[in-house]
């Protein structure tokens, strides 16, 4: 919806670091929150205060000033829209380079968070507030993440600071799986944070700013298919792989997969970028 209420094409780009960011913000800010209230105030609140949230979003929604929706007529199946779908992704190579990146991102370096519980209890001795605690410094990157991008001049190189940010991340988780005091691996869990909110925020620009109006929501349906449907399976992946070598060889592998993912795709990510298509 945010192509349909931004009025200016320029100021597109910071709208959808606002909003890919926020969410992506509150996702990682969501978990530091109830480690927190769970700690103080116990489980009960805690989906008391979940469910009332969602007034937020309710008011949110009807507040909002749309277009008239003009449904889109097609004998097409939905199976057909799918795949018609991936064969532009498929024909148009930076989007669809920025979606494999995403999804091999999300199988194997963004499911960390599976054995952050691990770490909070088993490697710095604590309990559900010093889970909370950790998410909350992840937060805090994610929070400087959000701000960096959404105030970033335009025409400034998006896929190199991704590049950046995906080195940054995997450096953070690298040296947060070493370091047993609690004060030093939160500095690098901030960091892990920082490089992590990139990843949604900047894919989600490059696309939806470089997809044709007509293929624009199948595109972002398959983007974020990448992204949802790849952490499960990795979340899992994360969990049986700890088990076999624990959870800090566990982050410390995510570590260096993302640093290895980042030097994989570097020709892609610092040529300069070329936008496909107008709004």
């Amino acid at each position: 919806m945010i192509n349909d209420v931004v009025a200016k094409p320029e100021d597109l780009p910071n709208a959808l670091s606002l909003s890919t960011a926020t969410a992506s913000l509150a996702q990682l800010l969501g978990p530091a929150l109830s480690g927190i209230v769970l700690s103080v105030f116990g489980a009960g609140v805690c989906f008391l205060l979940n469910a009332a949230s969602f007034g937020a979003v309710i008011l949110s929604i009807l507040f909002m000033k749309l277009p008239a929706y003009i449904p889109r007529k097609s004998n097409k199946k939905i199976i057909t829209d799918f795949g018609e779908g991936f064969a532009y992704i498929k024909s148009n190579r930076d989007i669809g380079l920025m979606v494999a990146m995403l999804a091999a991102v999300s199988l194997l370096v963004l499911p960390y968070n599976t054995v952050l519980p691990v770490f909070a209890k088993v490697v710095f001795k604590g309990d559900a507030s010093t889970f909370g605690y950790i998410n909350s410094f992840i937060g805090i990157g994610a929070v400087t993440g959000t701000i960096f991008l959404a105030s970033r001049k335009p025409g400034v190189h998006l896929k190199r600071i991704l590049f950046i940010s995906t080195l940054l991340m995997g450096l953070g988780l690298i040296c947060f799986s070493q370091i047993t005091n609690f004060p030093a691996a939160m500095l690098f869990a901030a960091i892990a944070g920082y490089g992590s909110i990139a990843q949604f925020t900047i894919s989600n620009i490059v696309v939806q700013s470089d997809a044709a109006a007509d293929m624009r929501g199948r595109t972002m349906g398959i983007l974020l298919m990448a992204i949802f449907g790849m952490m499960p399976l990795g979340s899992l992946l994360t969990g049986a792989v700890s088990q076999h070598i624990g959870a800090p060889a566990t982050v410390l592998a995510q570590g260096i997969i993302a640093v290895a993912i980042a030097l994989i795709f570097v020709k892609f990510l610092t040529r300069p970028h070329k936008k496909l298509s107008p709004k």
